[in-house]
Protein backbone atom coordinates (compact mmCIF):
# COMPACT_ATOMS: atom_id res chain seq x y z
CA UNK A 1 0.00 0.00 0.00
CA UNK A 2 1.39 3.57 -1.39
CA UNK A 3 2.23 6.02 1.44
CA UNK A 4 -1.03 7.70 0.76
CA UNK A 5 -2.84 5.52 2.30
CA UNK A 6 -1.39 5.83 5.58
CA UNK A 7 -2.66 7.94 8.31
CA UNK A 8 -0.42 10.71 8.03
CA UNK A 9 0.30 10.49 12.17
CA UNK A 10 0.48 7.44 14.11
CA UNK A 11 -1.73 8.66 16.54
CA UNK A 12 -4.75 9.13 13.78
CA UNK A 13 -5.79 5.45 14.28
CA UNK A 14 -6.01 6.32 17.80
CA UNK A 15 -8.29 9.32 16.96
CA UNK A 16 -10.50 7.43 13.96
CA UNK A 17 -10.90 4.52 16.04
CA UNK A 18 -11.99 6.25 19.18
CA UNK A 19 -14.07 8.62 16.90
CA UNK A 20 -15.86 5.58 15.90
CA UNK A 21 -16.29 4.16 19.21
CA UNK A 22 -17.87 7.15 20.43
CA UNK A 23 -21.09 8.36 19.19
CA UNK A 24 -24.49 7.80 20.53
CA UNK A 25 -23.62 4.62 22.19
CA UNK A 26 -21.42 6.34 24.66
CA UNK A 27 -24.33 9.30 24.72
CA UNK A 28 -28.09 7.60 24.56
CA UNK A 29 -27.35 4.51 24.71
CA UNK A 30 -24.81 3.63 27.87
CA UNK A 31 -26.31 6.31 30.00
CA UNK A 32 -30.09 4.53 29.32
CA UNK A 33 -29.08 1.20 30.22
CA UNK A 34 -26.98 2.17 32.78
CA UNK A 35 -30.00 3.13 34.14
CA UNK A 36 -32.59 0.72 33.57
CA UNK A 37 -30.04 -2.02 35.66
CA UNK A 38 -29.24 -0.56 38.61
CA UNK A 39 -25.95 2.05 37.80
CA UNK A 40 -22.67 0.59 39.12
CA UNK A 41 -23.16 -3.00 38.88
CA UNK A 42 -23.82 -2.44 34.99
CA UNK A 43 -20.74 -0.62 34.84
CA UNK A 44 -18.98 -2.81 36.52
CA UNK A 45 -19.93 -5.77 34.40
CA UNK A 46 -19.52 -4.02 31.64
CA UNK A 47 -15.78 -2.60 32.42
CA UNK A 48 -14.68 -6.24 32.97
CA UNK A 49 -15.88 -7.39 29.08
CA UNK A 50 -14.47 -4.25 27.76
CA UNK A 51 -11.20 -6.35 29.54
CA UNK A 52 -11.07 -9.59 28.50
CA UNK A 53 -13.40 -9.78 25.18
CA UNK A 54 -13.31 -5.84 24.01
CA UNK A 55 -9.73 -5.59 23.67
CA UNK A 56 -8.60 -9.14 22.41
CA UNK A 57 -11.26 -8.56 19.46
CA UNK A 58 -10.33 -5.40 18.52
CA UNK A 59 -6.55 -6.34 18.92
CA UNK A 60 -7.79 -8.97 16.34
CA UNK A 61 -9.54 -6.82 13.51
CA UNK A 62 -7.35 -4.20 13.94
CA UNK A 63 -4.43 -6.51 13.12
CA UNK A 64 -6.26 -8.25 10.09
CA UNK A 65 -7.19 -4.70 8.45
CA UNK A 66 -3.01 -3.89 8.93
CA UNK A 67 -2.14 -7.33 7.86
CA UNK A 68 -4.15 -7.31 4.76
CA UNK A 69 -3.93 -2.80 4.09
CA UNK A 70 -7.06 -3.74 2.02
CA UNK A 71 -11.04 -2.71 2.65
CA UNK A 72 -12.44 -5.97 4.87
CA UNK A 73 -14.25 -7.47 2.02
CA UNK A 74 -11.11 -7.15 -0.27
CA UNK A 75 -8.92 -8.00 2.47
CA UNK A 76 -10.65 -10.87 3.99
CA UNK A 77 -10.43 -12.55 0.25
CA UNK A 78 -6.71 -11.86 0.52
CA UNK A 79 -5.87 -13.26 3.79
CA UNK A 80 -8.04 -16.56 2.84
CA UNK A 81 -6.12 -17.20 -0.68
CA UNK A 82 -3.16 -15.98 1.07
CA UNK A 83 -3.33 -18.37 4.32
CA UNK A 84 -4.94 -21.13 2.26
CA UNK A 85 -8.07 -21.44 4.62
CA UNK A 86 -11.60 -22.00 3.50
CA UNK A 87 -12.85 -18.91 1.09
CA UNK A 88 -16.70 -19.24 3.07
CA UNK A 89 -14.33 -17.21 6.02
CA UNK A 90 -14.51 -14.23 2.95
CA UNK A 91 -18.08 -13.73 4.87
CA UNK A 92 -16.21 -11.71 7.55
CA UNK A 93 -15.63 -9.20 4.90
CA UNK A 94 -19.10 -9.21 4.08
CA UNK A 95 -21.03 -9.54 7.05
CA UNK A 96 -18.74 -6.32 8.39
CA UNK A 97 -19.62 -4.08 5.19
CA UNK A 98 -23.55 -4.93 5.46
CA UNK A 99 -23.69 -4.40 9.15
CA UNK A 100 -22.15 -1.25 8.49
CA UNK A 101 -24.10 -0.22 5.64
CA UNK A 102 -27.54 -0.95 7.63
CA UNK A 103 -26.29 0.41 10.51
CA UNK A 104 -26.19 3.90 9.00
CA UNK A 105 -29.25 4.06 7.62
CA UNK A 106 -31.18 3.73 10.92
CA UNK A 107 -28.21 5.77 12.92
CA UNK A 108 -28.60 8.66 10.01
CA UNK A 109 -32.40 9.23 11.26
CA UNK A 110 -31.57 8.50 15.06
CA UNK A 111 -28.77 11.28 15.19
CA UNK A 112 -31.54 13.72 13.17
CA UNK A 113 -33.15 13.96 15.90
CA UNK A 114 -30.15 16.06 17.54
CA UNK A 115 -30.57 18.12 14.90
CA UNK A 116 -34.26 18.73 15.40
CA UNK A 117 -33.54 19.09 19.30
CA UNK A 118 -30.60 21.62 18.75
CA UNK A 119 -32.67 23.85 17.07
CA UNK A 120 -35.31 24.11 19.86
CA UNK A 121 -32.59 24.40 22.72
CA UNK A 122 -31.21 27.29 20.90
CA UNK A 123 -34.59 28.99 19.71
CA UNK A 124 -35.61 28.69 23.30
CA UNK A 125 -38.59 26.80 21.99
CA UNK A 126 -38.64 24.07 24.77
CA UNK A 127 -37.55 26.76 28.21
CA UNK A 128 -39.95 26.72 30.83
CA UNK A 129 -42.08 23.77 29.39
CA UNK A 130 -43.93 21.06 31.16
CA UNK A 131 -42.65 17.46 31.02
CA UNK A 132 -46.00 16.43 29.04
CA UNK A 133 -45.30 19.88 26.00
CA UNK A 134 -41.80 18.41 25.96
CA UNK A 135 -42.98 14.42 25.60
CA UNK A 136 -45.88 15.63 23.05
CA UNK A 137 -43.05 17.53 21.06
CA UNK A 138 -40.86 14.49 20.51
CA UNK A 139 -44.03 12.41 19.48
CA UNK A 140 -44.81 14.90 17.22
CA UNK A 141 -41.19 14.54 15.30
CA UNK A 142 -41.46 10.75 15.32
CA UNK A 143 -44.66 11.50 13.69
CA UNK A 144 -43.89 13.75 10.81
CA UNK A 145 -41.92 11.84 8.03
CA UNK A 146 -41.20 15.29 5.92
CA UNK A 147 -39.11 16.55 9.28
CA UNK A 148 -37.70 13.31 9.75
CA UNK A 149 -36.61 12.79 6.16
CA UNK A 150 -35.22 16.80 6.10
CA UNK A 151 -33.09 15.29 9.46
CA UNK A 152 -31.90 12.29 7.74
CA UNK A 153 -30.92 13.92 4.71
CA UNK A 154 -28.50 16.62 5.78
CA UNK A 155 -26.79 14.25 8.46
CA UNK A 156 -26.05 12.07 5.37
CA UNK A 157 -24.72 14.38 3.05
CA UNK A 158 -22.28 15.64 5.92
CA UNK A 159 -21.08 12.18 6.43
CA UNK A 160 -20.99 11.96 2.96
CA UNK A 161 -19.02 14.95 2.12
CA UNK A 162 -16.45 14.09 4.52
CA UNK A 163 -15.44 10.68 4.05
CA UNK A 164 -15.77 11.66 -0.24
CA UNK A 165 -12.77 14.05 0.33
CA UNK A 166 -10.81 11.67 1.09
CA UNK A 167 -8.54 9.61 3.68
CA UNK A 168 -6.18 12.62 4.41
CA UNK A 169 -8.40 15.79 3.37
CA UNK A 170 -11.24 14.57 4.59
CA UNK A 171 -11.69 11.54 7.36
CA UNK A 172 -8.02 12.63 9.13
CA UNK A 173 -8.39 16.22 9.33
CA UNK A 174 -11.97 16.53 10.26
CA UNK A 175 -11.01 14.04 13.15
CA UNK A 176 -8.38 16.21 13.91
CA UNK A 177 -10.90 19.02 14.35
CA UNK A 178 -14.01 17.31 15.66
CA UNK A 179 -12.26 15.23 18.46
CA UNK A 180 -10.99 17.44 20.52
CA UNK A 181 -14.19 19.95 19.94
CA UNK A 182 -16.29 16.94 21.26
CA UNK A 183 -14.35 16.87 24.50
CA UNK A 184 -13.85 20.48 24.88
CA UNK A 185 -18.14 20.54 24.67
CA UNK A 186 -18.54 17.64 26.69
CA UNK A 187 -16.56 19.40 29.47
CA UNK A 188 -18.32 22.12 29.36
CA UNK A 189 -21.48 19.77 30.21
CA UNK A 190 -20.04 18.78 32.43
CA UNK A 191 -19.12 21.52 34.74
CA UNK A 192 -22.92 22.81 34.12
CA UNK A 193 -24.03 19.39 35.18
CA UNK A 194 -21.59 19.55 38.22
CA UNK A 195 -23.09 23.57 39.03
CA UNK A 196 -26.86 23.35 38.69
CA UNK A 197 -27.20 19.41 39.21
CA UNK A 198 -26.81 16.63 41.82
CA UNK A 199 -23.10 15.12 41.25
CA UNK A 200 -23.00 13.51 44.23
CA UNK A 201 -26.00 11.26 43.68
CA UNK A 202 -24.79 10.67 39.87
CA UNK A 203 -21.60 9.63 41.46
CA UNK A 204 -23.20 7.59 43.75
CA UNK A 205 -25.26 6.19 41.40
CA UNK A 206 -22.27 4.85 38.90
CA UNK A 207 -20.16 3.86 41.30
CA UNK A 208 -21.83 1.80 43.90
CA UNK A 209 -21.40 -2.02 42.85
CA UNK A 210 -24.56 -4.22 43.92
CA UNK A 211 -24.43 -6.98 41.70
CA UNK A 212 -27.92 -7.99 43.38
CA UNK A 213 -29.13 -5.32 41.50
CA UNK A 214 -27.93 -6.52 38.32
CA UNK A 215 -30.25 -9.19 36.44
CA UNK A 216 -28.96 -11.59 34.22
CA UNK A 217 -30.52 -9.78 31.46
CA UNK A 218 -28.66 -7.09 32.81
CA UNK A 219 -25.32 -8.69 32.49
CA UNK A 220 -26.20 -9.61 28.97
CA UNK A 221 -26.79 -6.31 28.15
CA UNK A 222 -23.68 -4.85 29.88
CA UNK A 223 -21.44 -7.84 28.47
CA UNK A 224 -23.36 -6.43 24.82
CA UNK A 225 -22.72 -2.61 25.27
CA UNK A 226 -18.93 -3.52 26.05
CA UNK A 227 -18.61 -5.08 22.42
CA UNK A 228 -20.97 -2.73 20.46
CA UNK A 229 -19.43 0.40 21.97
CA UNK A 230 -15.84 -0.29 20.38
CA UNK A 231 -17.52 -1.23 16.71
CA UNK A 232 -16.79 -4.54 16.98
CA UNK A 233 -18.11 -6.88 13.93
CA UNK A 234 -19.12 -3.80 11.30
CA UNK A 235 -15.58 -3.57 9.76
CA UNK A 236 -15.01 -0.05 10.68
CA UNK A 237 -11.84 -0.82 12.80
CA UNK A 238 -10.75 -3.54 9.89
CA UNK A 239 -10.89 -0.66 7.37
CA UNK A 240 -9.12 2.32 9.53
CA UNK A 241 -6.75 -0.58 10.42
CA UNK A 242 -5.51 -0.78 6.91
CA UNK A 243 -4.08 2.79 7.04
CA UNK A 244 -2.50 1.97 10.61
CA UNK A 245 0.82 2.68 10.40
CA UNK A 246 3.58 -0.44 10.74
CA UNK A 247 5.21 1.53 14.03
CA UNK A 248 2.30 1.56 16.04
CA UNK A 249 1.46 -0.77 18.54
CA UNK A 250 -1.88 -2.51 18.53
CA UNK A 251 -2.25 -3.43 21.85
CA UNK A 252 -1.19 -0.26 22.87
CA UNK A 253 -3.46 1.44 20.92
CA UNK A 254 -6.24 -0.57 21.71
CA UNK A 255 -6.01 -0.21 25.26
CA UNK A 256 -5.88 3.65 24.99
CA UNK A 257 -8.83 3.19 23.25
CA UNK A 258 -11.01 1.34 25.29
CA UNK A 259 -9.72 4.05 27.79
CA UNK A 260 -10.61 6.75 26.04
CA UNK A 261 -14.17 5.03 25.03
CA UNK A 262 -14.85 3.96 28.71
CA UNK A 263 -13.49 7.52 30.26
CA UNK A 264 -15.89 9.83 27.66
CA UNK A 265 -18.77 7.23 28.20
CA UNK A 266 -18.37 7.81 32.25
CA UNK A 267 -18.11 11.71 32.00
CA UNK A 268 -20.87 11.52 29.98
CA UNK A 269 -23.29 9.67 32.68
CA UNK A 270 -21.67 12.15 35.16
CA UNK A 271 -23.14 15.02 33.18
CA UNK A 272 -26.44 13.09 32.46
CA UNK A 273 -27.03 11.75 35.76
CA UNK A 274 -26.15 14.69 37.18
CA UNK A 275 -29.21 16.88 35.58
CA UNK A 276 -31.86 14.39 36.08
CA UNK A 277 -31.11 13.88 39.62
CA UNK A 278 -31.03 17.97 40.37
CA UNK A 279 -34.26 18.05 38.09
CA UNK A 280 -35.53 15.13 40.49
CA UNK A 281 -36.47 12.82 37.83
CA UNK A 282 -35.46 9.02 37.72
CA UNK A 283 -32.81 7.63 36.04
CA UNK A 284 -34.24 4.32 34.46
CA UNK A 285 -36.03 6.40 31.41
CA UNK A 286 -35.01 3.96 29.52
CA UNK A 287 -34.57 4.95 25.55
CA UNK A 288 -36.35 8.46 25.91
CA UNK A 289 -33.59 9.65 28.34
CA UNK A 290 -31.68 11.85 25.80
CA UNK A 291 -34.82 12.93 24.02
CA UNK A 292 -37.63 13.29 26.57
CA UNK A 293 -35.62 13.65 30.24
CA UNK A 294 -33.19 15.85 29.23
CA UNK A 295 -35.30 18.57 27.23
CA UNK A 296 -37.43 18.01 30.67
CA UNK A 297 -33.88 18.85 32.93
CA UNK A 298 -32.69 21.69 30.69
CA UNK A 299 -35.83 23.57 30.66
CA UNK A 300 -35.90 23.91 34.66
CA UNK A 301 -32.57 24.82 34.82
CA UNK A 302 -30.66 27.98 34.81
CA UNK A 303 -29.36 28.78 31.00
CA UNK A 304 -30.78 25.13 30.37
CA UNK A 305 -31.87 26.63 26.82
CA UNK A 306 -28.59 27.23 25.66
CA UNK A 307 -26.45 24.68 27.42
CA UNK A 308 -29.25 22.14 26.02
CA UNK A 309 -28.57 23.51 22.51
CA UNK A 310 -24.45 23.17 22.85
CA UNK A 311 -25.25 19.18 24.23
CA UNK A 312 -27.14 18.10 21.02
CA UNK A 313 -24.04 20.03 19.26
CA UNK A 314 -21.83 17.48 20.82
CA UNK A 315 -24.55 14.42 19.95
CA UNK A 316 -24.27 15.14 16.56
CA UNK A 317 -20.32 15.53 16.48
CA UNK A 318 -20.04 11.74 17.76
CA UNK A 319 -22.67 10.39 15.42
CA UNK A 320 -21.03 12.07 12.73
CA UNK A 321 -17.59 10.38 13.41
CA UNK A 322 -19.06 7.30 14.09
CA UNK A 323 -20.91 7.93 10.93
CA UNK A 324 -18.12 8.19 8.82
CA UNK A 325 -16.34 5.10 9.91
CA UNK A 326 -19.36 3.12 9.05
CA UNK A 327 -19.34 4.83 5.27
CA UNK A 328 -15.50 4.13 4.94
CA UNK A 329 -16.21 -0.04 4.51
CA UNK A 330 -18.19 -0.23 1.59
CA UNK A 331 -17.02 3.04 0.24
CA UNK A 332 -13.38 1.09 0.12
CA UNK A 333 -14.43 -1.21 -1.20
CA UNK A 334 -16.07 0.13 -4.41
CA UNK A 335 -13.00 1.91 -4.82
CA UNK A 336 -10.88 -1.26 -4.96
CA UNK A 337 -13.24 -3.64 -6.07
CA UNK A 338 -14.42 -1.44 -9.64
CA UNK A 339 -11.76 1.50 -9.67
CA UNK A 340 -14.42 4.20 -8.96
CA UNK A 341 -13.24 7.63 -7.41
CA UNK A 342 -13.73 8.17 -3.94
CA UNK A 343 -16.12 10.82 -4.40
CA UNK A 344 -18.36 8.67 -6.86
CA UNK A 345 -18.10 5.52 -4.47
CA UNK A 346 -19.16 7.63 -1.37
CA UNK A 347 -22.29 9.17 -3.50
CA UNK A 348 -23.19 5.60 -4.65
CA UNK A 349 -22.66 4.30 -0.66
CA UNK A 350 -24.45 7.12 0.79
CA UNK A 351 -27.58 7.50 -2.30
CA UNK A 352 -28.41 3.78 -1.57
CA UNK A 353 -27.80 3.85 2.61
CA UNK A 354 -30.25 7.42 2.40
CA UNK A 355 -32.62 5.06 0.09
CA UNK A 356 -32.98 2.02 3.15
CA UNK A 357 -33.44 4.75 5.81
CA UNK A 358 -36.74 5.54 4.63
CA UNK A 359 -37.64 2.59 5.97
CA UNK A 360 -36.62 3.88 9.72
CA UNK A 361 -38.22 7.05 8.87
CA UNK A 362 -41.54 5.90 8.11
CA UNK A 363 -41.43 3.21 11.00
CA UNK A 364 -41.91 5.84 13.31
CA UNK A 365 -45.12 7.03 11.60
CA UNK A 366 -46.50 5.59 8.69
CA UNK A 367 -45.98 2.08 9.35
CA UNK A 368 -45.78 2.43 13.05
CA UNK A 369 -47.50 0.08 15.53
CA UNK A 370 -51.05 -1.12 13.96
CA UNK A 371 -50.19 -0.63 10.20
CA UNK A 372 -49.67 -3.37 7.88
CA UNK A 373 -46.15 -3.92 8.34
CA UNK A 374 -46.81 -5.40 11.99
CA UNK A 375 -49.09 -7.25 10.93
CA UNK A 376 -47.37 -9.10 8.34
CA UNK A 377 -43.60 -9.20 10.53
CA UNK A 378 -44.85 -8.84 14.03
CA UNK A 379 -42.72 -5.59 13.71
CA UNK A 380 -41.83 -2.50 12.04
CA UNK A 381 -39.01 -2.24 9.37
CA UNK A 382 -36.73 -0.65 11.97
CA UNK A 383 -36.91 -3.23 14.64
CA UNK A 384 -36.67 -5.83 11.42
CA UNK A 385 -33.35 -4.08 10.78
CA UNK A 386 -31.89 -3.18 14.14
CA UNK A 387 -32.65 -6.86 14.92
CA UNK A 388 -30.21 -8.41 11.87
CA UNK A 389 -27.48 -6.14 12.89
CA UNK A 390 -27.76 -7.21 16.42
CA UNK A 391 -27.01 -11.00 14.47
CA UNK A 392 -24.98 -9.62 12.31
CA UNK A 393 -22.00 -7.80 14.66
CA UNK A 394 -21.62 -10.41 17.49
CA UNK A 395 -21.87 -12.89 14.34
CA UNK A 396 -18.51 -11.03 12.67
CA UNK A 397 -16.95 -10.25 15.90
CA UNK A 398 -16.70 -13.93 16.91
CA UNK A 399 -15.82 -14.82 13.31
CA UNK A 400 -13.19 -12.25 13.41
CA UNK A 401 -11.61 -13.88 17.19
CA UNK A 402 -11.16 -17.34 15.65
CA UNK A 403 -9.49 -16.18 11.82
CA UNK A 404 -7.36 -14.20 13.91
CA UNK A 405 -6.60 -16.70 16.84
CA UNK A 406 -6.37 -20.07 14.84
CA UNK A 407 -6.05 -19.18 11.11
CA UNK A 408 -2.63 -16.67 11.52
CA UNK A 409 0.51 -18.13 12.59
CA UNK A 410 2.20 -17.31 15.44
CA UNK A 411 4.96 -15.50 13.63
CA UNK A 412 2.74 -13.30 11.58
CA UNK A 413 0.85 -12.12 14.71
CA UNK A 414 4.15 -11.68 16.62
CA UNK A 415 5.22 -9.84 13.66
CA UNK A 416 2.04 -7.69 13.60
CA UNK A 417 1.88 -6.86 17.73
CA UNK A 418 5.20 -6.45 18.29
CA UNK A 419 4.73 -8.01 21.54
CA UNK A 420 6.46 -10.58 24.43
CA UNK A 421 5.90 -14.50 24.38
CA UNK A 422 3.75 -13.61 27.71
CA UNK A 423 1.21 -10.99 25.85
CA UNK A 424 0.61 -13.34 22.79
CA UNK A 425 -0.49 -16.10 25.17
CA UNK A 426 -2.83 -14.14 26.74
CA UNK A 427 -4.40 -12.68 23.80
CA UNK A 428 -4.19 -15.86 21.81
CA UNK A 429 -6.55 -17.26 25.02
CA UNK A 430 -8.20 -14.62 25.42
CA UNK A 431 -9.65 -14.79 21.24
CA UNK A 432 -9.57 -18.04 20.75
CA UNK A 433 -11.96 -19.01 24.09
CA UNK A 434 -12.97 -16.58 26.37
CA UNK A 435 -14.11 -13.83 23.53
CA UNK A 436 -15.75 -16.54 21.61
CA UNK A 437 -17.40 -18.34 24.56
CA UNK A 438 -18.94 -14.20 25.74
CA UNK A 439 -20.04 -13.16 22.09
CA UNK A 440 -21.78 -16.48 21.11
CA UNK A 441 -23.84 -15.81 24.36
CA UNK A 442 -24.30 -12.39 23.65
CA UNK A 443 -25.55 -13.31 20.13
CA UNK A 444 -27.85 -16.30 21.31
CA UNK A 445 -29.65 -12.99 23.49
CA UNK A 446 -30.55 -11.80 20.14
CA UNK A 447 -32.73 -14.87 18.99
CA UNK A 448 -36.32 -14.27 20.96
CA UNK A 449 -37.17 -18.10 19.70
CA UNK A 450 -34.04 -18.98 21.83
CA UNK A 451 -35.18 -19.55 25.52
CA UNK A 452 -34.72 -21.58 28.99
CA UNK A 453 -32.55 -25.00 28.41
CA UNK A 454 -31.99 -23.99 24.67
CA UNK A 455 -29.64 -21.43 25.45
CA UNK A 456 -26.85 -23.24 26.86
CA UNK A 457 -27.67 -26.41 24.43
CA UNK A 458 -27.26 -23.77 21.49
CA UNK A 459 -24.81 -21.86 23.38
CA UNK A 460 -22.99 -25.04 23.79
CA UNK A 461 -23.34 -26.65 20.00
CA UNK A 462 -22.13 -23.04 18.82
CA UNK A 463 -19.10 -22.83 21.00
CA UNK A 464 -18.07 -26.95 20.29
CA UNK A 465 -18.49 -25.47 15.77
CA UNK A 466 -16.54 -22.48 16.63
CA UNK A 467 -13.26 -24.69 18.18
CA UNK A 468 -13.70 -27.59 15.91
CA UNK A 469 -13.03 -25.08 13.13
CA UNK A 470 -10.02 -23.34 15.30
CA UNK A 471 -8.26 -26.71 15.25
CA UNK A 472 -8.95 -27.53 11.64
CA UNK A 473 -7.19 -23.95 11.17
CA UNK A 474 -4.14 -25.16 13.57
CA UNK A 475 -3.59 -28.14 11.85
CA UNK A 476 -3.32 -26.77 8.54
CA UNK A 477 -0.72 -24.39 9.51
CA UNK A 478 1.09 -27.43 10.73
CA UNK A 479 0.75 -28.87 8.11
CA UNK A 480 2.51 -26.04 6.05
Amino acid sequence: MSSTKIWTHKGTFLLAAVGSAVGLGNLWRFPYLTGENGGGAFILVYALTIAVVGIPILIAETLLGRASRKSPIMGMKYLTESHGTSRHWQVIGWMGASAAFIILSFYSVIAGWAIHYTWLMFSGQLSGASADVISASFGELLASPNQLLLYHTLFMLASALIVGMGIHKGIENGLRFMMPALFIILMIVLAYGVMTGDAVAAIKFLFTFNLNDLSLEGWLQAMGQSFFTLSLGMGAIMAYGAYMSKEASLTRTAISIALVDTAIALIAGIAIFSLVFGAGMDAGQGPGLMFVTLPIAFADLPGGALLGGVFFILVIGAALTSAISLVEPVAAFLVERFGFSRPLATSIMAGLCWLLGLLTVFSFNLWSEGTWTHQLFGRSPFEILEFLTNIMMPLGGLLIALFAGWALSREEVLNEMDTNDRWFHTWQFLVRFIAPTAVAFVFLRTLPQVEGYLIPALGAALITAAFTAGRTFATRQNKV
